[in-house]
């Protein structure tokens, strides 16, 4: 069995906790991302699941099996590094069957797999060439099918494309889905790139300051935060955050945002959770679940900022506590200084808790 699941899992180094009691389970084949900031306990969480690094407390299951005590080498994981780790002096081709041979594969094998995984990788034009003389890119391809060859059942990758240029993360981030889906692995992948864990994995788990703060798929956790930072670590731009205090009208319960006006009203669900309230709250909606009112009823802000980004234009609006991002087609037209009346979509509003920062009434997953 190649599932995972992290049991009450804690790692401290000294008076520092880096991971704080995470329960996590990582079904046979799923493609999981952990996804956070720079120290958020991510690498650290996979290199306990490598065997790099033994939980303080808590345990870790491949399966029904305790992975406790059992050294990295016997565990029957693949490992990518941040930083690619092949033998320069080598040929591509003996690079990819170093693995296979140091494990006593016959050479039709290992020949077999060479070829079906520098074909799934783009390398058979490589084969016979140094190492040593090729671009850090191909490189990082070069690992990551040094370590696919052995076809492990859990494969792990930390950072692996941080190293590589724009445009060749964009193609790997498709050969490391196809890789994923024709060996049926169980991958796990640490990133601090949203869009890298947004279009590969099944589900992402989202990290910060050693504590899980959500696990959903890439929709639910993009749709559905769970809490603040959620809705502002996903989505790029963030999600706009506006505080206010709900309010009745005559169409229903609403958020006071102050000198920008009264929000349209609010979903049922939201209004039947905030009417047992009277505290701020976070009125939030994605930049790209917003538009320019047709009837002039909305929340009215001066525009800061106009961001022209080939297809799309990002509208800065207001300032302090009250500015706000909107995406619109790379064809509208607006200057700095005019009023805009912006309508976000009442289906998308999430409210959130000022205290907890967590989400009212919401569906997260």
């Amino acid at each position: 069995m190649s599932a995972i699941h992290l049991q009450n899992l804690v790692k401290t180094f000294g008076n520092f906790t880096a991971l704080k009691t995470m329960d996590l389970e990582i079904a046979d084949g799923e493609f999981m991302a952990l996804l956070g900031p720079s120290g958020c306990g991510k690498s650290t969480t996979m290199n306990m699941i490598a065997g790099m690094e033994e939980p303080t407390e808590g345990r870790i299951l491949f399966g029904d099996r305790d992975m406790t005590g059992v050294p990295m080498g016997r565990r029957g994981v693949g490992f990518v590094f941040q930083n690619y780790a092949i033998f320069t002096h080598m040929t591509v081709r003996q690079n990819l069957a170093y693995g296979p041979r140091m494990h006593g594969k016959p050479k039709a094998e290992i020949d077999r797999r060479v070829g079906a995984i520098a074909e799934l990788l783009q390398l058979t034009p490589l084969l016979d060439r140094r190492a040593g003389r090729l671009s850090v890119n191909i490189l990082q391809r070069v690992a990551i099918g040094r370590s696919a060859i052995m076809e492990p059942a859990i494969f792990l990758l930390d950072e692996p494309l941080s190293n590589v240029d724009a445009a060749f993360r964009a193609v790997m981030r498709t050969e490391l889905k196809h890789l994923q889906r024709e060996f049926r692995q169980t991958m796990v992948y640490v990133t601090h790139d949203q869009l890298e864990a947004m279009t590969m994995a099944d589900r992402i788990a989202v990290m910060d300051h050693g504590v899980l703060q959500q696990v959903g798929t890439p929709i639910e956790v993009y749709n559905n935060p769970a809490n603040v930072f959620v809705a502002k670590f996903i989505g790029a731009p963030g999600m706009n955050l506006i505080p206010g205090r709900p309010a009745e009208s005559d169409r229903g319960l609403v958020v006071d945002l102050g000198p920008l006006g009264v929000t349209p009203p609010l979903p049922d669900h939201l209004a039947a959770a905030l009417r047992r309230s009277n505290a701020t709250v976070l009125y939030g909606f994605r930049p790209e679940q917003a538009a320019i009112a047709e009837d002039g009823e909305g929340l009215t802000l001066p525009v800061t900022f106009v961001e022209r980004i080939g297809a799309r234009t990002i509208v800065h609006m207001g300032q302090g506590g009250s500015a706000v991002k909107a995406v619109f087609d790379n064809n509208l037209r607006v200057a700095v200084g005019e009023m805009m009346v912006l309508a976000p979509d009442a289906a998308s509003v999430r409210i959130f808790d000022v205290a907890t920062g967590k989400a009212v009434g919401g569906r997260h997953g």
